[in-house]
């Protein structure tokens, strides 16, 4: 058996200090026998078999590995010797990773690391040595998807050691949930580290110190080797010589792979050549691409790839990269060229203008395209509207005026509120001549309304996009969908407020085109003639009727609110509103004309059919008619916001009242007309004969349609139409003028009542005329009958044949007139009486003397007559009755005035029947 081996002795370590994973070689005796000796070494306590390798028993290589105690031993134990000991000590520094850029003071091998979990031996490269966490703070990863990073940071990394990398990014991503406070912490941290570096070599070489005097030593007892082994060796020193045998090794292999080497080169230029197409590819495909992307209309994609190259190979000095940089300018200038031609292309919606904007922005177009379109639109604005005035003036006919395609504009052509016109009150009120449902009404409607309806909706479809565009132009939004505030959109911004004025006189020139060219069809001579030449041209056509200037009215005002949304300024509205205005002035006094002559027409409708007020229906239709008129005026008459009073001019009230007096007396003359109407002239059916119920209190049950009257009773009609006029008809209508804002409407009203009472006393004296005078006529002719003699005359034995015939024919009229109107009888009646009376009066006058039997004949006959008449007697017949029975002798006796009183009976009971019609409360039946 062989004695046992000594314990193995460290008597030394190089380094003696070092960082975790620091190479040392180990020296000392009795280290062991081999490999499979070696069982067990430990440095700090940290066991570093693993990464031992057993040179000699006086020598082992080894790494450090990391250790809790930052200074310790070196024991190496061996199965022959057991536990050694250690006479020296090694330092574990802390270790600091080096990244790949950092200084170091000493050498970091590329080396292989070890998983301790699997103790397999794996590569690690050396970017994998960088700091996991920078910040020296604990990682706190969100929620946030990769896939939104991504969006959000396009063309951007989260990895701090890419090229471009995104400081937010990899905070979001690592840090989204840490506290504010540990964000400072980890500001503090970097800073620290950012001095460290500033501190230069010098901490360095400090730091390393003994390293560089150890490789002074190793380097001074190389170059002393050296010269010794130059001075004892006559062909020179060993390096010249290594230099002789590699240059002569250098030619030998030149002249062998010479042919080699030649064909080496030149795939070696192909290759690079290769390489620098495939590198470049980008810009060599660029003008192809270009094209390609043009005709798919990829706009957006051309103009990155053209900034890309501009920024890349914009102020290259390579010949090849500046000839092809050439051919990508004249690409880009035809492009600019395509979307100018594109832009300046009419129709255009809002969209597309802006989108060629921005693209003749990115790419640095010539000039400002933005204010070219500006001028291309408003130009094509009023041609659109001269066209639409040339089409109606040539006598075109049709509601669309311009091709469908002129105005399908995309969906920034919103629906025109004037397309929905049809639906509105106003039209509704029109529905003689148009349906709200059925658009068929337009080409019933006179050229005018149609004209004014198209140019409305050219005017709608095309300004809204015209003052957005410029809108757009000033704010900037046309140049930046994002909105930066860059120079180059300050300085157009800029360049776009220097332009407003003229911008403002686009639109007051589209606005005065829009007002002229209607007032040109409209309003003729609210124009010059220089104007007329330019916006008139119209053939001279029938007046437009009420309604459809109230549908004008309503499409202009919808108009004006359409603009007013749009915020344009009031100012440049304001020849809208005139034109309103005018319109409204126009279409009132055009809608009272209009119901003056339909008014005269109301004559031809009277039937002569009385109600129980003993009037026709002539009044009510008037009166419904005038009403109907002040209310399709409403709309009118009324003030939307900004407008002014239809009254608050004179010259407008004076016309107004003048044409609202002539409608009453335009009426009250066809009531004359009717009044004197010859039978002939009558459409009414003719009836044989007329019976009347006296006491019915419903006339109408005789008075059918069929009635055909005498002109005697249709002045009786034409009187009760003229005060029910009077009383009723023209005060309500007094009310409605001034509900709908007339001006001076009791002027109105009294001087219709004047017109209409003079009317009506004409018609009254006429009547009373044709009534009274046979009357008053058949007294003398009857009273002197038989030669009878009031000097000479035998007792009276009762009232006369003349007078029961004057009674009977005043009970004719009554009856004639209560036929009409029980309450004319009063007022025809009495002045009837009083013709008589007066008659009676001067008869008996003119008797020059009374015989008594005359005296009593002819008290007893005025008696009769008196107390008759009774119930109609007024002042002026008591007057007459006083100086008739004045001018008779007193009664001398008792025995007369008996005898007058017996025959006064005697008549009144004979007559009992007749005279109850001259009673208050009389009711009868009349036969005529």
């Amino acid at each position: 058996m062989s004695r046992a081996r000594q314990p193995p002795l460290v008597t030394g370590i190089s380094p003696n200090e070092g960082f975790p994973w620091t190479k040392v070689t180990i020296r000392g005796e009795n280290l062991g026998t081999g490999t499979m000796d070696l069982i067990g070494l430990t440095i700090c306590g940290h066991n570093c078999l693993l990464t031992a390798e057993w040179m000699s028993a006086s020598k082992i290589v080894c790494r450090v590995g990391t250790a809790k105690n930052d200074k310790g031993d070196i024991i190496v134990t061996t199965k022959s010797g057991g536990k050694g000991t250690s006479t020296v000590s090694f330092r574990l520094m802390k270790q600091e990773k080096i990244g790949i850029l950092d200084q170091s003071a000493v050498w970091v091998e590329e080396m292989n690391y070890y998983d301790m979990r699997t103790d397999r031996n794996k590569g690690i490269s050396p970017l994998s040595l960088r700091p996991a966490n920078p910040l020296g703070i604990d990682i706190d990863k969100g929620r946030i998807p990769q896939k939104d990073l991504e969006g959000l940071f396009q063309g951007m990394s989260g990895d701090f050691t890419s090229e471009k990398f995104s400081a937010t990014w990899y905070l979001i991503e690592n840090h989204s949930a840490t506290s504010f406070d540990q964000l400072k912490v980890a500001a503090n941290f970097l800073r620290k580290q950012a001095n460290k570096k500033n501190e230069g070599s010098l901490a360095y070489v400090k730091g390393g110190l003994s390293t560089f005097f150890e490789a002074q030593d190793a380097l001074s007892a190389i170059h002393q080797k050296l010269e010794v082994d130059g001075t004892e060796k006559v062909e020179g020193s060993m390096t010249q010589r290594l230099e002789n045998v590699l240059n002569r090794a250098s030619n030998t292999a030149d002249t062998l792979f010479q042919e080699v080497l030649g064909r080496k080169d030149k795939a070696d230029s192909t290759r690079n050549a290769l390489n620098v197409l495939q590198r470049f590819k980008f810009l060599f495909n660029l003008p192809l691409n270009i094209e390609r992307n043009i005709q798919k209309g990829d706009y957006d994609v051309v103009i990155n790839d053209y900034e890309k190259a501009k920024s890349l190979f914009g102020k290259t000095e390579v010949r090849v990269f500046q000839k092809v940089y050439a051919e990508v300018e004249t690409r880009i200038d035809a492009l600019r060229k395509l979307l100018m031609n594109k832009l300046l292309e009419m129709p255009s919606t809002l969209h597309d203008q802006k989108r060629y904007i921005r693209y003749l922005s990115e790419l640095h177009a010539p000039g400002d395209p933005a204010w070219q379109c500006i001028m291309a639109q408003h130009k094509w604005i009023l041609q659109l509207m001269q066209n639409c005035r040339e089409n109606y003036v040539k006598g075109q006919k049709g509601v669309t005026l311009l091709h469908s395609s002129m105005l399908d504009l995309d969906s920034d052509v919103r629906p025109s509120p004037i397309s929905r016109l049809t639906q509105t009150a106003s039209v509704k009120r029109a529905s003689s001549f148009q349906s709200s449902r059925d658009d068929s009404w337009r080409f019933k409607a006179p050229q005018p309304v149609t004209f004014v309806d198209n140019l409305t909706e050219i005017v709608i479809s095309q300004l809204p996009n015209f003052w957005k565009l410029w809108i757009s132009y000033v704010n900037g939004s046309l140049f930046s969908e994002t909105g930066e505030k860059s120079a180059p959109v300050e300085k157009l911004k800029k360049n776009a407020r220097s332009r407003q004025n003229d911008f403002k006189k686009m639109i007051q020139e589209v606005i005065n085109s829009l007002v002229k060219l209607i007032r040109g069809a409209l309003l003729p001579s609210s124009l010059v003639e220089v104007e007329l030449r330019q916006y008139g041209g119209w053939e001279a056509k029938m007046e437009l009727s009420g309604q459809w200037l109230t549908h004008i009215i309503h499409t202009m005002r919808l108009n004006y609110e359409s603009l007013t949304a749009l915020e344009i300024p009031n100012d440049l509205l304001q020849a809208i509103q005139e034109l309103i205005l005018d319109l409204r002035v126009h279409c009132l006094i055009i809608t009272l004309q209009q119901t003056a002559d339909d008014v005269k027409r109301l004559a031809e409708k009277e039937d002569w059919v009385v109600d129980n007020e003993g009037t026709t229906s002539l009044p009510a239709q008037f009166e419904h008619h005038v009403v109907q008129t002040l209310q399709t005026l409403k709309e009118t008459i009324g003030c939307k916001l900004g407008e002014t009073n239809i009254f608050q001019h004179e010259k407008n009230q004076q016309h107004v009242y003048e044409l609202s007096i002539n409608i009453m007396k335009v009426f009250i003359v066809s009531l004359e007309y009717l009044s004197t109407k010859a039978d002939g002239d009558s459409d009414s059916i003719h009836l044989s004969s007329l019976s009347v119920d006296i006491s019915s209190p419903d006339l109408l049950g005789s008075m059918h349609e069929s009635f055909n009257p005498t002109a005697e009773q249709k002045l009786l009609i034409v009187l009760s139409n003229c005060e029910y006029l009077a009383h009723h008809t023209f005060n309500n209508l007094a009310g409605h003028f001034a509900k709908h804002a007339f001006q001076e409407t009791e002027k109105i009203t009294q001087v219709s009542i004047d017109a209409v009472k003079h009317l009506d006393q004409r018609l009254f004296e006429t009547y009373i005329e044709l009534k009274a005078d046979p009357i008053v006529g058949s007294l003398e002719p009857g009273i002197y009958a038989g030669y009878f003699d009031w000097k000479d005359c035998l007792p009276p034995t009762g009232v006369r044949t003349y007078l029961k015939e004057a009674l009977v024919n005043i009970i004719a009229v009554h009856a004639e007139v209560f036929t009409i109107s029980k309450d004319l009888v009063p007022r025809v009646l009495s002045r009837i009486i009083e013709a008589v009376i007066e008659e009676m009066s001067r008869l008996m006058q003119c008797v020059s003397s009374f015989s008594r039997n005359g005296a009593l004949q002819a008290r007893l006959e005025i008696c009769a007559l008196r107390d008759a008449v009774a119930s109609f007697l007024t002042p002026d017949s008591n007057y007459s009755f006083k100086q008739a029975l004045e001018a008779l002798p007193q009664l001398p006796n008792g025995a007369d005035k008996k005898l007058l009183e017996e025959l006064l009976n005697k008549f009144k009971s004979s007559m009992h029947l007749q005279l109850t019609c001259f009673r208050p409360s009389s009711r009868g039946t009349v036969k005529t």
